[in-house]
């Protein structure tokens, strides 16, 4: 009997799918809807505390901040690399229907616009109109290690928005748009076509899609233990013994949630 979820057939036939789609930006993205709501429900610190449990230290994108705070970003990535501005480069790469214009241009539904801009925000990665683009096309969210310009009218947007800062000037003082969907270093992060992303307020995080389900599933089994525990210490318990909790705790939840 055939008991694959639609979350299975997502972790079996993404890679498969990962390099033609990064490519052509066609083909199914986004995330099950299953996936996404659980996703939609489980902070980043819990996600990044399961995924060290497993290993995987070196997942967060450092140093970006919600252009407002309070919004949640769970998507899958769409990447855009920017080099370092050389005039001879910028002027076979930087203007016309260039890198950053044809994947603001062609991303897809649940999809997260992922730019790797070395950290430097001396320069903006986008503005308001490539912002609006993306929104209109539903994108998911931008992240951005670089800087963001028209800052106030980009944050007023209903799309969230990570970066590094804000800076009024266009990309070509410091950047070439040089290629979307390829492998991208955001934040000191590597981050592929796919992965899947999680902000919020605490940061972003880059979850392999293999792992999202496992991941997503123990982070919110951990939050309820963590919400059960919370209550604990208001009632005025240590928390010696409680958290994390010994073998007396561990019994004392154990029942509780059989009672729910």
């Amino acid at each position: 009997m055939n008991s694959m979820t639609a979350d299975d057939s997502y972790t079996i036939l993404h890679s498969d799918r990962r390099n033609e789609e990064a490519m052509t930006g066609t083909g199914s993205a986004g995330l099950p809807p299953h996936l996404r709501e659980r996703l939609e429900r489980a902070p980043v610190a819990g996600l990044s505390a399961q995924l060290r449990k497993r290993g995987l230290n070196n997942v967060v994108i450092e140093g970006v901040r919600p252009l407002v705070p309070g919004q949640k970003l769970v998507g899958t990535a769409r990447t855009l690399r920017f080099v370092p501005n050389r005039e001879d480069l910028f002027d076979t790469h930087g203007g016309g229907y260039n890198a950053q214009k044809q994947v603001f241009d062609s991303v897809a539904t649940g999809e997260v616009i992922v730019i790797e801009a070395r950290g430097d925000v001396t320069s903006a990665t986008l503005g308001d109109v490539l912002a609006t683009r993306a929104q209109v096309r539903g994108a998911a969210g931008i992240v951005t290690d670089g800087g963001v310009r028209d800052a106030s009218t980009v944050a007023g947007l209903p799309i969230p928005v990570y970066c590094a800062g804000n800076h009024p000037a266009v990309l070509g003082r410091r950047h070439v748009p040089w290629e979307g969907g390829g492998t991208v270093a955001c934040g000191g992060t590597t981050v592929q076509p796919g992965d899947v992303i999680v902000g919020d307020d605490d940061g972003v995080i880059v979850i392999p899609p293999a792992l999202a389900d496992e991941v997503v599933d123990a982070t919110l089994a951990q939050e309820d233990e963590d919400a059960w525990i919370a209550e604990r210490v208001a009632e005025g318990n240590p928390i010696d013994g409680l958290f994390p909790m010994n073998a007396e705790w561990r019994g004392r939840y154990a029942q509780w949630r059989e009672a729910q």
